[in-house]
């Protein structure tokens, strides 16, 4: 039977909002006097009313129950200000929990914001240690694992360099060897290994996997790389806004749950979106997005369009913009871009716009699907962030009448009628 390593227990974390005195004895005199007669602190962060809780702070994590077994990999899913960051820095100790309590069996082992743990002044080598000395190691455990941890960092020719003036993805390199090498029986990872370039990525989470299946350590990882957290991990926690969603012990049901929702059969197809103003920006403001199609039941014979309505208020010459669709396992089964890649001359202008596509026909087996549009500067920054901003359409395929005899029952995402000259 598995041993538990974590056990958190009315986990809760509350953080104040604006700063927590004014700077002078004077400013906290008024607001002290403000607050004893009733009144609006005359020097509160603006915009704090925003927030669900109060006006003076609000609940990063409330009252969350869990526990995690040794060698379980736990991928942690959730938007931006679900509370993951804040979850793992309570867990690796560098922020106590306002409410509840949290057990750990074992040394942790954090990776968390790029440099977390490092001091500048240091050198590659020097910092080494330092981490060894923190997790309570001795200089001689330390030194037999040094030539490994400097090999699989590959920044041999910068080890006896001050830290300071390393790139952040020297800096995640070196962070995630000594994490991933030092005694520790639980590694913490954040969303810092995007960093790295995509071979360090792949070396990484083979790491992880490694250490988890082949020594037993557990594994806590969060990212907003759905195929990282689906190739690494075998269980997930869903948060949002603080609290939990859903655990499952299997990964796949969290991935699934996260980006579909309710995935049963009896699920209604979303087939249009309408921008509230929150998503976009002057570049790019997508107003609607919808799937149309000429049966009651989406058929593999449908004819499928999807349209984009559109606005630009800032011409933008890298503007790029494209959709994907998921099957239930989030794999990308279509891509397409923007018209200008393959329309000579095509930039849109400033103003409103109207697009449409066809999907081919007899491709989609009998299951769910998930259509993304994603925008961005090309090379620049997200627009529309995958997993994060970007938004979603969903529907379901009936093929009963499909010319593929074979569709039904075939386990694939994609079923076309293929013609053979014979």
């Amino acid at each position: 039977m598995s041993t538990t390593v974590i056990k958190a227990e009315h986990l809760s974390k509350y953080y104040q909002l604006g700063v927590i005195n004014n700077g002078t004895l004077f400013r906290d005199i008024q607001t002290w006097w403000a607050l004893k007669r009733g009144k609006e602190d005359p020097h509160s962060q603006i915009g704090s009313h925003r927030y669900d809780s109060t006006k003076e702070g609000f609940w990063a994590l409330k009252d969350l129950n869990f526990e995690i077994k040794q060698g379980d990999r736990v991928g942690i899913i959730g938007k931006n200000g679900a509370g993951k960051s804040t979850l793992l820095k309570v867990l690796s100790r560098i922020t106590a929990p306002t409410e509840g309590k949290v057990k750990i069996k074992g040394r942790v082992s954090s990776l968390l914001e790029v440099g977390t743990g490092f001091h500048a002044e240091l050198t590659g080598r020097e910092n080494i240690y330092l981490n060894g000395a923190i997790l309570g190691m001795k200089k001689r455990e330390v030194d037999r694992k040094i030539d490994e941890i400097i090999a699989f960092s590959e920044i041999e020719n910068h080890i006896d360099t001050p830290v300071k003036r390393y790139s952040s993805g020297m800096y995640v390199r070196l962070a995630f060897a000594v994490a991933a090498h030092l005694d520790s029986e639980i590694l913490i990872a954040d969303e810092v290994l995007a960093v790295g370039d995509a071979a360090f990525q792949k070396k990484a989470l083979g790491k992880m996997n490694e250490l988890s299946t082949g020594e037993g350590r557990t594994v806590l990882f969060v990212s907003h790389q759905m195929n990282q957290i689906k190739n690494l991990c075998n269980k997930g926690i869903v948060l949002d806004h603080g609290s939990i969603l859903r655990q499952d012990d299997s990964i796949m049901d969290s991935i699934n749950w996260y980006l579909y929702g309710d995935i049963s059969e009896n699920s209604q197809n979303i087939t249009e979106w309408q921008n509230d103003g929150s998503i976009g920006n002057e570049n790019f403001r997508p107003n609607k997005i919808s799937l149309t199609h000429n049966d009651s039941v989406i058929t593999a014979d449908s004819d499928l369009t999807l349209t984009l309505d559109f606005t630009i208020e800032d011409k933008a010459s890298n503007l790029s913009f494209e959709f994907y669709v998921y099957s239930t396992d989030n794999n990308n089964l279509v891509f397409s871009t923007s018209p200008y890649y393959n329309i000579e001359n095509y930039s849109p202008e400033k103003g409103n716009h109207v697009i449409s596509c066809k999907l081919p026909k007899d491709l989609f087996n009998d299951k769910r699907y998930r259509i993304e549009l994603q925008a961005g500067l090309f090379c620049q920054k997200w627009i529309l962030e995958p997993n994060v901003t970007s938004p979603n359409l969903y529907f379901f395929v009936n093929s009963k009448n499909s010319l593929n005899p074979f569709r039904r029952q075939s386990v694939e995402d994609c079923a076309p009628v293929i013609k053979w000259n014979i």
